[in-house]
């Protein structure tokens, strides 16, 4: 069985699973109280979207190699000691709302461990950019 091409940033794996992770956490946070909307909630799902954004972005920088794992690095890394990055920054809100209550320990886990796998593929990407390079 042939991989079909990857021709946009939709048909990557690690895109699919961050949108649907992204999804998720905005069906879960619609149940938050109404006195976290302006913080956890919108928090929570600002980062999760970011996630998808960022990685789109990076696709169409993919031309130059270093554009292309800067821009993947705002995925996933700390960028400055005051900054989460995206992906990181996801599961710290995952953390406050199981902590809080909103959230029930085995959704919070289930998240968790889909950032977990979000990261080691980005991360992965960032490590071995070529096969997602556009070729000169």
């Amino acid at each position: 069985m042939e991989k079909e091409a990857i021709k946009n940033h939709q048909d990557l794996r690690v895109y699919q699973m961050a949108f649907e992770a992204a999804m998720k956490i905005f069906e879960v946070s619609k149940k938050f109280p109404i006195e976290e909307r302006f913080s956890l909630t919108d928090q929570i799902r600002r980062s999760s979207r970011s996630v998808c954004a960022n990685l789109a972005e990076a696709w169409r920088k993919r031309r130059y190699e270093a554009a292309f794992v800067a821009k993947l690095n705002d995925c996933v890394r700390v960028a400055t000691p005051k900054e989460l990055a995206e992906s990181a920054e996801t599961q710290t809100w995952i953390e406050f709302a199981v902590k809080c209550n909103y959230l029930d320990v085995e959704s919070g886990r289930e998240l968790y461990r889909i950032y977990n796998q979000i990261l080691g593929s980005l991360v992965n990407m960032i490590i071995n950019p070529s096969p997602w390079l556009m070729k000169r």
